[in-house]
């Protein structure tokens, strides 16, 4: 692959990945008749000069152009009621996510809430709200900025409620994108903390996926794959980013998104109590507690964590051996070790562990994970 190419792959989303890809948009709506996009983003990418630079374009096409960017880092319900809000009030024909992963699950959310009004988490997946989504849906169109949750080539959108914290999953078949626009060149600008923190999200999706329970040998080949491009580009993505870097990231992103519909695990489930009670950054989240999830789940799964060493070239070919190298990879990129370090208290122990036992992802973990067994991990990355 040469990175200044761009290509297609349909899987089963239309992907147009390569730099510059994100110039075909006006011709793509154009294309389809759409000429009123809702543009839905974060406030930091909305005031960024790529961003400013894509409405300019598609506005000097002929194409008016709405944008929604009133969103939490974090997603909660009623970000999903004001941007359809906003749909109904400015009528538009389409949606068009821009961003990480926050703003790709809002604009899901509200693709999913045009034709369906009744209480949002009645969609939620974990209780077969998924058999509810039966309406149409508008036209869904995405563009990644970041290389972390993959969320492009997804088909769920993650949000909590907004007293509870407690996450939902939206999911549908329908909720695919029509089309991805990956552009490498729209990460470019990202600082090493973003690029970092990301770029471990991405590495936990395609490690847990690979060692979920559920068998998927399709998604654990995607996995591995994904494993052996993220190891082949993070640090230099992070610390000295070239076009190479980006693309092989932003690949690697999408697979480990593709791969994760095997399930995820124990890491996730340490993680999204961070994000939904502290605020942390996901990808923060997942990259501190990675090194000690890895390490739980090492017993009675030898044989997957072998074939992780070999995909990351691995002198040794075991689990001790993939743990080093995750705490090293964090240590090249400045990510702590240790959750004190990112605002974690011995006080938010009791509470983070009861949100973990309660999250959806540690099912798919390959050996059961009880609610002390969360607490226990919590203590050892304290």
């Amino acid at each position: 692959m040469t990175f200044d190419k761009i290509y297609q792959y349909n899987f089963p989303t239309t992907i147009r990945f390569g730099a510059g890809a994100s110039k075909e948009l006006g011709a793509y709506l154009k294309s389809h008749n759409l000429s009123h996009p809702l543009v839905v983003t974060d406030p930091i990418v909305a005031g960024l000069p790529f961003f400013k630079k894509i409405v300019a374009l598609l506005e000097s096409q002929g194409i008016s152009v709405e944008v929604f960017k009133d969103i939490h880092k974090n997603p909660v319900k009623s970000d999903v009621y004001k941007g359809t809000d906003h749909w109904d009030l400015t009528k538009r024909d389409c949606i068009v996510g821009i961003g990480g992963g926050a703003a790709l699950d809002v604009a899901r959310a509200i693709v999913l809430r045009v034709n369906h009004r009744e209480d949002l988490f009645k969609y939620d997946d974990l209780i077969g709200g998924d058999v509810y989504v039966t309406n149409d849906i508008p036209h869904f169109i995405t563009l990644p900025t970041t290389s972390g949750t993959g969320s492009e080539v997804g088909r769920s959108a993650i949000i909590s409620d907004d007293q509870t914290k407690q996450k939902k999953i939206l999911f549908s078949p329908k909720l695919l994108a029509k089309i991805v626009f990956a552009d490498p060149l729209l990460t470019s600008d990202l600082p090493p903390f973003i690029t970092a923190a990301t770029g471990m999200d991405a590495l936990t999706h395609n490690m847990e996926a690979f060692i979920a329970k559920m068998p998927h040998p399709l998604c654990e080949g995607i996995a591995l794959e994904g494993i052996r491009l993220i190891n082949e580009s993070l640090e230099k993505a992070v610390n000295s980013p070239d076009l190479e870097s980006r693309s092989k990231m932003m690949m690697g992103s999408m697979m480990g998104a593709i791969a994760f519909q095997k399930g995820l695990g124990v890491v996730h489930s340490l993680a999204h109590p961070l994000s939904s009670l502290l605020d942390t950054h996901h990808g923060l989240a997942n990259a501190v507690n990675i090194p000690y999830g890895m390490e739980f789940n090492i017993v009675g799964s030898e044989d997957k964590f072998r074939r992780i060493a070999r995909a990351l070239e691995l002198k040794d070919e075991n689990g001790k051996a993939v743990v080093s190298y995750l705490f090293n990879l964090n240590s090249q990129i400045n990510i702590p070790h240790k959750l004190r370090d990112i605002g974690v208290k011995a006080e938010h122990i009791e509470t983070l562990s009861d949100l973990a036992i309660a999250d959806f992802a540690h099912p798919n973990n390959p050996k059961p994970v009880s609610r002390e067994d969360f607490k226990q991990l919590y203590l050892k990355a304290l």
